[in-house]
């Protein structure tokens, strides 16, 4: 028979890998300064723009002379508008573990045509990183939100490399240490580690990722949305707060009460320290139950963002309809709310562990994990 139900529960139950959970302190009177009905090309629009980005360089850290720029599209597109940009130059290799990273194998190899080589790990593994050829632009996650592995440093990429690192960072930046030296080109969305509202995505070029813009021109034609360079040189507004299209200024505003949120806690290494004490309490769990494990196969490559999990138990006959039993449960109980497995990953359960959620709701819901598991293997007998 099952358990009884545990006592405890999360007082957010809002455990989404994106949009992710809001900041604890989240209230919609908080964007009540939002430029609302204002053109964001007035200086009020100008001002929050240059506010969210020199806000994003204070946080994270990023060095002086690194463009930061607000682009369409969220992380995709500004993934998107890297590819297409700088891409064609020299040689390319793309490495994929895991969903995000293997559709960007897909435009690079179908859609520009390029001859790339191609670097392939199964979900809960990392390529091999020793074996890349940094003389070719490389394009990488550094976080698969869908296979909760992600570089355990930026140690395997060389400080002199002669090509280009792209680098898709969304459930990575403002969870993990970035080195800013290894990186040419660095995405994410403010959906992710900081809950942000979707729709918009950061781009930060490295001064050796601009000096290909200015110096290159790829051979395929290029959408007003993706240009960032004319007559030969970088659209400077695009990076001072002159989006290419209008943004959504309740967005901004939520970005910036977020980004002082994050100050409030300690800023980078504070939110790092949050995401992995969240980590720790499913690591924990994890070790004292044999019947469920992390998708990462090696401890040092473990997500402490998207952290992804798999059950182990002999007894389970379909692992696909008994994983998405469990979250059923857990959904229905009102204790965890989107922790399914990715649709392409293998079957499990996915519970985001960045800062934005509260140590305490995850060591409330792993008894609920037990519970729905235990239920479920009763139900199937």
């Amino acid at each position: 028979m099952a358990m009884s139900k545990p006592a405890p529960r999360p007082a957010n139950p809002r455990f989404s890998s994106g949009p992710c959970a809001k900041i604890p302190t989240f209230e919609l009177n908080k964007l009540s300064d939002a430029a609302l009905g204002r053109s964001h090309r007035a200086a009020i629009g100008k001002a929050k723009l240059k506010d969210a980005i020199e806000g994003t360089r204070e946080v994270l850290g990023i060095p002086a002379d690194y463009k930061i720029g607000i682009v369409p599209a969220s992380d995709t597109g500004a993934v998107e508008m890297a590819l297409w940009s700088l891409l064609g130059a020299r040689g390319t290799e793309m490495l994929a573990w895991e969903s995000f990273g293997a559709g960007w194998v897909t435009d690079v190899v179908k859609q520009l045509k390029l001859d790339a080589t191609i670097k392939t790990a199964d979900y809960g593994e990392l390529p091999d990183l020793a074996s890349v050829d940094f003389s070719n632009d490389v394009v990488f996650t550094w976080n698969g939100t869908t296979s909760g592995v992600r570089v355990p440093n930026g140690d395997w990429i060389p400080v002199d490399r002669e090509g280009l690192t792209i680098c898709d960072a969304t459930s990575a930046a403002f969870a993990q240490d970035l080195p800013w030296d290894k990186l040419d080109v660095t995405t994410f969305s403010w959906q992710k580690v900081l809950g942000g509202e979707a729709a918009h995505g950061m781009l930060i070029l490295s001064p050796r990722a601009v000096e290909r813009l200015e110096t290159y021109t790829p051979p395929w034609p290029l959408p007003k949305i993706f240009r960032l360079t004319k007559g030969g040189k970088l659209i400077e507004g695009i990076f001072t707060g002159a989006t290419i299209n209008t943004p959504s200024m309740l967005a901004i505003e939520d970005y910036l009460v977020a980004l002082d949120w994050a100050r409030s806690v300690g800023g980078l290494h504070g939110l790092i320290d949050r995401a992995n004490a969240n980590t720790k309490a499913v690591a924990d769990f994890v070790e004292l139950h044999d019947w469920i494990d992390f998708l990462a196969h090696d401890p040092v490559t473990l997500s402490n963002t998207s952290v992804c999990l798999k059950f182990t138990d002999t007894r389970i006959q379909d692992g696909a309809a008994f994983a998405k039993a469990v979250a059923k449960r857990l959904e229905d109980e009102g204790v965890a709310f989107d922790i399914g497995a990715y649709r392409d990953a293998p079957p499990g359960l996915r519970i985001w562990c960045g800062g934005t959620v509260e140590t305490a709701d995850v060591q409330a819901l792993m008894p609920w994990i037990e519970w729905a598991f235990d239920a479920e293997i009763v139900s199937q007998s």
